[in-house]
């Protein structure tokens, strides 16, 4: 089965049809939208950045705010990805790979920003009165696609067993494991219990962790690595160097290394920023959906800068310490001991380091994927088979913390594709609505809207 799978992978999900997909549709929206992601970069960040301390304007339909609705989207973004994906990408595809992770997260940046403003503009209220939408809503209600919406829907619930459960849970284990020596089984029962007590709350209580959770995280990883950066200051020029030489060439083989071609290399460095943005796969937007917001691309603007932040800045900071390190040829280091062991070598304790974020970003990675699988549960089989998958999500972190998880990290990938053909085929179809969305607030980007921002509101509103 684990062959199959990789083969599937390499061929055909992440070969070369779904890097012109996704490349191509995040070229195909940039020239649609004219840039204006990095023509108006200043724009973005003032609706984003700088707003984050700001008060919230409360009359305006969501339920909760934009900040916590980028850190819930952050939460599962910004994961084992970034420490142990990268890691992984270094060892498998060499250092090009991060090259090509940079354009697909360029690119990305204009694929979040445009599916995060459909997400707005085609939401909904539930029974409950909560905000929901995502793919599933802009694609059936935006182009009347109801079957490829439900499936969409059960590739992103088969996706929250691996990419938001199992592999974060796994990863969580053998951390502890590897720094604390602390059993996988204790590790399993705590982490499970965790994640129970805080997805009883819904994203209420999600976003309200994510957002207490999230950028203390992200703080201290970052801290951590620029003191490793500097302590290895000399040879970051070098690793820049190789990161764009080989993003062309591929790498030779240079001692357990086993080489790459520079296809090989692409397609590792655009499955795992894929990985860790999630641009482009129709997750995080179903978050974006329940903030408050004015404006359908108001919110879009902070899918632009989750992608921004979680690959241009996490993902390149955990790249260069790991290059620097010079550990990435070792065969004999899988992705969490080549982080740990980079981080050691530099810092005394530095392992712990790694240990304490791959924990955290883990467990904001389940309770955030846990989200997300029950808005696409629901919308497809309804409110009540809710309780059912709660109990199933939480045993799957048991499952995950002691098992070997090889197989999943390729189902993760595989499903992460099957997830992203539909959302990136409705983009392209509803190119035409993102136009009318960007234009306009970009055009008026201080004026405030009516509190219903959906689409059918938007047009009756410039009327």
């Amino acid at each position: 089965m684990l062959k199959l799978i990789e083969w599937l992978n390499s061929n055909i999900i992440w070969g070369l049809p779904m890097l012109v997909l996704m490349l191509g549709t995040g070229l195909f929206l940039l020239i649609r939208t004219k840039g204006v992601i990095f023509t108006r970069f200043g724009t973005v960040m003032g609706n984003t950045l700088k707003t984050i301390f700001k008060k919230q304007n409360n009359d305006v339909e969501g339920m909760i705010t934009p900040f916590q609705a980028v850190c819930t989207a952050l939460a599962a973004t910004v994961g084992t990805g970034n420490i142990v994906g990268i890691a992984i990408a270094i060892s498998v595809g060499g250092p090009g790979s991060i090259f090509w992770m940079w354009i697909c997260a360029l690119l990305g940046m204009v694929t979040k920003f445009c599916e995060t403003t459909l997400a707005v503009a085609y939401r909904e209220k539930n029974k409950n009165g909560d905000y929901v939408g995502g793919p599933m809503y802009y694609i059936s209600r935006g182009l009347g696609w109801n079957k490829t919406a439900a499936i969409f829907c059960v590739f992103a619930v088969l996706a929250s067993f691996g990419v938001g459960n199992m592999v974060q849970a796994n990863a969580v284990s053998g951390g502890l494991e590897a720094s604390f020596h602390i059993s996988t089984y204790v590790t399993g029962i705590i982490l499970a219990a965790l994640v129970c007590l805080v997805i009883i709350g819904g994203i209420k209580r999600i976003s309200a962790v994510a957002e207490k959770l999230v950028p203390f995280m992200a703080l201290l990883y970052i801290v951590a690595s620029i003191v490793v950066l500097v302590i290895n200051a000399q040879e970051i020029p070098a690793a820049l160097k190789l990161i764009v030489g080989d993003a062309f060439t591929g790498t030779a083989a240079v001692g357990g290394f086993a080489g790459s071609t520079m296809l090989y290399t692409a397609r590792i460095g655009v499955a795992r920023g894929v990985f860790t943005n999630e641009a482009g796969l129709g997750s995080a937007p179903i978050a974006h959906a329940s903030a408050n917001t004015d404006h359908p691309a108001r919110q879009g603007c902070w899918g632009a800068f989750e992608v921004f932040f979680d690959t241009i800045v996490m993902c390149t900071i955990t790249a260069l310490v790991v290059i620097t390190s010079g550990l990435w040829t070792d065969a004999s280091l899988d992705g969490t001991e080549l982080s740990l062991t980079a981080f050691r070598n530099a810092i005394p304790g530095g392992e712990y380091i790694v240990s304490i974020g791959i924990v955290l970003f883990a467990f904001a990675t389940i309770i955030a994927w846990y989200y997300y699988a029950e808005k696409a549960l629901e919308y497809i089989a309804g409110a009540a088979i809710i309780k059912l998958y709660k109990v199933v999500f939480v045993v799957l972190v048991f499952i995950g913390c002691v098992a070997e998880v090889d197989v999943v990290w390729e189902l993760a990938d595989l499903f992460n594709g099957l997830m992203a053909i539909p959302n990136l085929i409705a983009l392209v179809a509803l190119s035409a609505t993102i136009v009318k969305l960007t234009k306009d607030f970009f055009d008026n980007s201080k004026t405030i809207r009516p509190r219903d921002t959906s689409f059918a509101s938007f047009l009756e509103f410039k009327k």
